[in-house]
């Protein structure tokens, strides 16, 4: 029986409650589809840099590089911080070791949970924003420059980080297509105030010359945060810069019924991650009321990734399992409290 070596990264908060959850549907359906998974797994997060002094032991990044790939919870708790006074937030350490260019956030309704729009059309709400995650004003974490009174952190977008960002949109937007989704990207930008947006821009119609066959269109940050609480239903595949993708990816969340419904991909061309999109909720840990589906969801948006890179059906079709386990589930018995 194949066996696939899965870095598992619960970390803090939620997160250790809701990998559990995770784990035991991967395990259920491994020998439905006559596949082992090797869940083995690592410390590392924000309790852990206060109990051991790291946040991301070397030995668990090793770990990340030789997995096929990596199942992520959450990290970071309020009050732990560095000297800079930001979190400890270790997974944007491993996007950038890893390369995990690709921030992939899928969104959609589900029969039998509730959404938060009255419009009927919102129940046909199924897209996916894509973020760069390794330039834009993130590339600042760290470099931040202080100045007497004030502190300035610079928005890097190259032509390399952007080119691939967006290529992966493009190609995303056809792989949907082929599905009988609408196949189109949306470029969001500030090109009207920031040079970085409007060289951002400008790499979006150089790369698009080169996929003829997908419908692009362009919109302003603030002007995409008004309409996808106006009219979601009317985008298929978002590509943005770093920040901006951080902030819309909450608000696409929240019109499908909250963060424990989104579930994410950290992608590059070697490696990837998937976690949920929400982070440790220190206020609900051990209640029993942390929503597991983000991170279900995650683990087989995580078996569709292993499928492509292997061209493994069994794997998609695990993935597949899930997503109807998840539908069914909703269908037949709704929201419970």
């Amino acid at each position: 029986m194949k066996e696939l070596s899965i870095a598992v990264l619960a970390g803090d908060g939620i997160g250790i409650e809701v990998m559990a959850a995770a784990t035991q549907v991967l395990q259920a359906v491994a020998p439905r589809i006559g596949r082992a998974f090797h869940l083995q797994p690592h410390p590392a997060g924000a309790q852990h840099y206060v109990d051991a002094g790291e946040s991301l032991p070397e030995a668990t990044l090793a770990a990340c590089r030789a997995a096929d790939a990596i199942l992520f919870g959450a990290m970071g708790l309020p009050h732990v911080r560095g000297a800079d006074g930001t979190e400890i937030i270790p997974q944007l350490d491993i996007r950038f070791a890893l390369d995990l260019y690709a921030g992939v956030r899928p969104v959609r309704t589900w029969p039998g949970l509730p959404v938060p729009l009255s419009d009927p059309r919102a129940t046909g709400i199924d897209l996916v924003l894509v973020r760069e995650n390794t330039e834009g004003l993130f590339w600042a974490r760290g470099r931040g420059v202080v100045d007497g009174d004030a502190v300035c952190d610079t928005m890097r977008i190259s032509r390399a980080g952007t080119g691939r960002v967006v290529d992966f949109a493009l190609r995303l937007a056809q792989k949907r297509r082929e599905q009988g989704r609408p196949g189109r990207v949306t470029n969001v930008d500030k090109a009207n105030v920031f040079r970085s947006m409007a060289f951002w821009r400008e790499i979006f119609v150089e790369r698009a010359a080169a996929f003829p066959d997908v419908q692009t269109e362009h919109a302003y940050v603030d002007a995409m945060a008004l309409n996808l609480v106006l009219k979601p239903w009317a985008y298929d595949v978002l590509v943005t810069e770093n920040m901006f993708g951080d902030i819309l990816s909450d608000l696409i969340a929240s019109l499908v019924g909250g963060m424990g419904m989104a579930p994410s991909g950290d992608i590059g061309d070697q490696h990837a991650l998937f976690q949920p999109a929400h982070g440790t909720a220190p206020d609900i840990v051990g209640k029993g009321i942390a929503n597991p589906t983000a991170m279900i969801l995650s683990a087989a948006m995580m078996l569709e990734w292993l499928a492509q890179r292997d061209g493994d059906t069994a794997l998609a079709d695990g993935a597949q399992a899930i997503e109807s386990a998840v539908r069914g589930a909703f269908e037949s018995d709704g929201v419970r409290p």
